[in-house]
């Protein structure tokens, strides 16, 4: 998909030239690196930063010529901290620090992060090697705050046993839910990105019936069906999750991964969701800690315990490839 350029970026790019988004609707695959970096504070470290993304397509194709079946994808995002001093222009209109969200119960806390990779393949080794190679373009500049390798797990099950995903846009609802478009025409193309690292109660969540799982996430565990919407009271994972207005409701892509470590007693999933309008996720995020009715949480936080939360925009390939032209006079360290 390409886009109308709707004006000069300041970072090399023609008015007229057509704006490509990066990879945020790339397939399901096997394997998966989340990788989170904060960027040093310093003006070297931000030039270091700025001439790693700009090249980084350079360096999915080197690596991925490897088995162009293995569909090797790195989509980044860019945190509100570093978003000026990385590309010279003002943020798109929704980034901001992902907000703690404090509720009665759960706490959906908020950690830094100024650059995140999110790394996919068919193939562990490609996802292994292209990390490799893009810490050691981004040196020292930067310092790793989280890095999670995920898997697919069986038919795209998370850890609790449930299919994770269904819920995701397909066809031409895909852009809808994901892209940003008119409402923020200087950012068309790109995507607001959100990740929390969840770690799961494996053992007391299978201290449970079938019933009282499918009851708390909203759909039948064997086949994935979908069960009907409570009409008061608790809801399900499922309700919470499910963000309507007058417009209709609103979806997002999630891209989430199982990962764990039996022998340390680690057993987690890492959401990564994408979406047009963050506050559409954020509000998500409110129902699910706050409750709705207020003090009705969603239940699945009793079993899976949020230790990260970044929030990121993804820009256009067409901006990160840009960002090789900018003068190091536009951009300064992060403050």
């Amino acid at each position: 998909m390409a886009l109308l350029n709707p004006g000069s970026t300041g970072t090399g790019s023609s008015s007229n030239s057509p704006l490509v988004p990066q990879s945020v609707d790339a397939l399901l695959t096997s394997s998966a690196i989340f990788l989170v970096v904060v960027v040093n504070e310093d003006a070297e470290a931000m030039a270091s930063a700025r001439e790693t993304l700009a090249g980084l397509s350079d360096l999915v194709k080197t690596v991925g010529f490897r088995d162009t079946a293995a569909q090797l994808s790195c989509t980044v995002g860019i945190g509100s901290r570093i978003w000026h001093p990385l590309t010279g222009r003002e943020a798109p209109a929704e980034l901001h620090r992902f907000p703690q969200i404090s509720g009665p119960t759960h706490t959906a806390v908020s950690t830094p992060g100024d650059l995140l990779f999110h790394i996919r393949a068919e193939r562990e080794d490609l996802c292994f090697e292209f990390e490799r190679l893009l810490l050691r373009d981004l040196g020292s500049a930067v310092t790793v705050v989280d890095e999670v390798s995920g898997f697919r797990y069986f038919d795209s099950r998370d850890l609790l046993g449930f299919v994770d995903g269904t819920a995701n846009p397909v066809g031409p609802d895909l852009p809808d839910a994901t892209l940003v478009s008119e409402e923020d025409p200087e950012f068309a193309g790109g995507s607001y990105v959100v990740v929390q690292k969840y770690l799961h109660s494996l053992d007391s969540w299978q201290r449970l019936s079938t019933e009282q799982q499918e009851a708390i996430i909203g759909r039948t565990k064997p086949d994935n069906v979908e069960l009907a919407d409570a009409d008061s009271g608790q809801k399900s994972h499922k309700t919470l999750a499910t963000i309507e207005d007058e417009q209709g409701e609103h979806d997002i892509l999630r891209d989430n991964m199982p990962f764990g470590r039996p022998g340390n007693g680690e057993f987690g999933t890492y959401f990564i969701g994408y979406t047009r309008r963050l506050w559409v996720l954020e509000r998500m995020l409110e129902r699910m800690f706050l409750g709705d009715p207020p003090g009705l949480h969603d239940r699945i936080l009793d079993f899976s315990t949020a230790h990260t939360g970044t929030t990121f925009f993804a820009p256009t390939a067409t901006l990160l490839a840009g960002l090789g032209d900018l003068p190091d006079q536009s951009a300064g360290a992060a403050g």
